[in-house]
């Protein structure tokens, strides 16, 4: 808790003092003006990165040049956010799990079952339930969150054979997990005993016995083959994952206002092309891999819905949530 606590204080500070400087050069890209780094763990093949290369960049070419840097290659994933605030970085895919380590009200939405699907997620980001969390993450961090996208339903992916049926059947069994307290507390809700992987390392994790098992959306277990070295996939669907498309406000408040406009629908358009995409994959991978050899199937979903709810409604997490909100997320239809 004291390394959080730290860590929070640090970040806090940083962004302070970058948003109180007087000045912080936007890159420049030659002739196209503006350089938009994008540093994320994502591969190049991903949805998201798809999407951001087809739809954001050629958006924005007239007065900037969108530079994508996968696979946690310019930055170490994790640290991305602290980049964005020291003005070392423009762009990046974040998570509520990583925002709800420097702002703990954003653990609202690591919580399992909360989301019922993609378009929920979207109307719940784009409504003004958001306002007050978005304006935090500006104000002392120097982040805009620009859109969300639909990183698809979380399933469980394990290398073992042992059927599960009800969190009972994952008790001992090696969950990957990011390491931030948000993920890791979820896959002790699910029941499993969560391990620490950066995702960079999950295949060669998987692949040795490190872990038994992992969990992604199903698009994701596709594009980085983590079929090649499990045995089964479970449907949980426990978690309506999103990720945000973090900008620089430094970096935002010195576009022009048509620019920020152009800016903004370019971010809606890449991550609504990445959610229809996404969508269509989700609905066609059952059968890809169980044709890759790998068992898939439901388990006893209100089994795990209810132990999950029960965990987090018992955690330290919901004390940090804002009054209401999720009254007013069940609200939104």
């Amino acid at each position: 808790m004291k390394i959080q606590i730290s860590r929070r204080a640090t970040l806090a500070g940083m962004a302070g003092t970058a948003l109180a400087a007087s000045t912080l050069a936007i890159r420049p890209a030659s002739a196209q003006g503006v350089l938009l780094r994008m540093s994320a763990p994502m591969t190049p093949t991903d949805q998201r990165s798809v999407a951001l290369e087809n739809i954001f960049a050629p958006a924005v070419k007239g007065f900037a040049t969108y530079q994508p840097h996968y696979n946690a290659t310019l930055f170490k994933q994790g640290t991305e956010l602290e980049a964005i605030a020291r003005g070392n970085l423009e762009m990046s895919i974040t998570s509520a799990q990583e925002l709800a380590t420097i702002f703990p009200e954003w653990s609202i939405f690591t919580a399992g079952y909360l989301l019922r699907d993609a378009e929920h997620q979207k109307k719940v980001f784009n409504g003004h339930i958001m306002d007050g969390l978005k304006k935090s993450v500006e104000d002392k961090l120097g982040v805009k969150l620009l859109s969300v996208m639909y990183l698809g339903r979380r399933q469980l992916n394990l290398r073992t054979e042992k059927e599960v049926k009800t969190p009972a059947d994952l008790a001992g069994l090696k969950l990957r997990m990011p390491n931030t307290e948000a993920w890791l507390f979820l896959g002790t809700a699910l029941g499993a005993n969560p391990v620490p992987v950066a995702f960079t390392e999950i295949y060669t994790a998987l692949q040795t016995g490190a872990i038994d098992g992992q969990d992604n959306p199903l698009p994701t277990d596709r594009d980085s083959k983590f079929y090649e070295v499990t045995k089964q996939i479970i449907l949980t669907s426990h978690l309506v994952d999103q990720n945000y498309i973090a900008f620089s406000k430094k970096v935002w408040d010195k576009l022009s206002a048509d620019q920020q406009k152009v800016v903004q629908k370019a971010a809606d358009d890449a991550a609504e092309s990445g959610r229809q995409a996404q969508l269509k994959l989700e609905a066609e991978l059952e059968d890809f891999f169980k044709k890759q050899g790998l068992k898939v199937y439901a388990p006893d979903v209100n089994a795990f819905r209810t132990h999950v709810q029960k965990a987090y409604l018992e955690s330290k997490f919901a004390k940090d949530w804002p009054k209401g909100m999720v009254e007013q997320i069940n609200a939104v239809k």
